[in-house]
């Protein structure tokens, strides 16, 4: 009996699924997100839902890739108090007129994303809610993000004080992190000299305004970007072969 008889062609990936199984595996890239934000930053928010958007476009048509993202904390006033009115703050910064303009641009964008920015409680210093964030990436890259997500909401959306230990608490708890440890280490301070490490980090690499992504350690966006920049930065990892230089994109839509 011929050898054809004995092992017919597998076919291709159109007409086979373990063809289409095996070239999904040997085409299968894993994306490292390294994102560096500020808790009070409204561009960050947006960053991080037009990101996610991308992954999940990203991922309709390439489902064996996999994204890991790790946040790196920034100051945008590191000197800033404890807690002060949000708007009195930001028309102070800015002027009452040119801050009215700023909220509507971003809440029409917001809306775009999933996001109903308000405008209203209190900002300040926001040390204590990167400590919060350094103790969930303790606990893995999921938590983080889902701390960071707890975040955003409570000072974007419902105008809650992260400046407040007491707020941190609940929204650490809220995300899935243990009550009492996380009493003990916001009471304690923990959290903070790495913190601080990181912070100037992202100094040393001339990180000078946020959010600010890098993919796979070479390809930088600065800037909440549309997810097409996302993208075209996840197209041409796939194609990069190894040692090749990356690229940067935007400069725009930060904090």
């Amino acid at each position: 009996m011929a050898l054809k008889a004995l092992f017919p062609p597998l076919g291709t990936e159109a007409t086979n699924p373990i063809v289409a199984l095996r070239a999904s595996f040997r085409r299968m890239t894993n994306y490292k997100i390294d994102i560096v934000s500020d808790t009070v930053c409204p561009w960050c928010y947006v960053g991080k839902n037009r990101l996610d958007k991308a992954i999940e476009a990203h991922k309709q048509t390439n489902p064996s890739d996999t994204f890991s993202t790790t946040w790196y904390p920034f100051y945008l006033n590191p000197d800033a108090p404890k807690s002060v009115d949000k708007q009195s703050y930001y028309e102070k910064k800015f002027g009452a007129q040119r801050t009215q303009v700023m909220q509507g641009h971003l809440a029409r964008l917001g809306s775009q994303v999933g996001i109903n920015f308000a405008f209203g409680g209190r900002t300040g210093n926001t040390r204590d809610s990167h400590r919060l964030v350094q103790l969930a990436k303790t606990k893995g890259e999921g938590m983080q993000t889902k701390v960071i997500e707890q975040l955003f909401n409570a000072y974007f959306e419902v105008n809650e004080d992260i400046t407040d230990q007491e707020i941190l608490i609940q929204r650490g708890v809220k995300a899935g992190l243990d009550e009492q440890e996380v009493r003990d280490w916001m009471a304690n301070g923990k959290g903070g000299p790495e913190v601080d490490k990181e912070v100037a980090m992202a100094q040393r690499k001339f990180v000078t305004g946020v959010p600010n992504f890098t993919i796979n350690g070479k390809y930088e966006v600065q800037g909440a970007e549309e997810p097409a920049a996302f993208l075209q930065i996840f197209g041409e990892v796939k194609e990069t072969v190894e040692g090749q230089n990356g690229s940067k994109i935007g400069g725009e839509n930060v904090c």
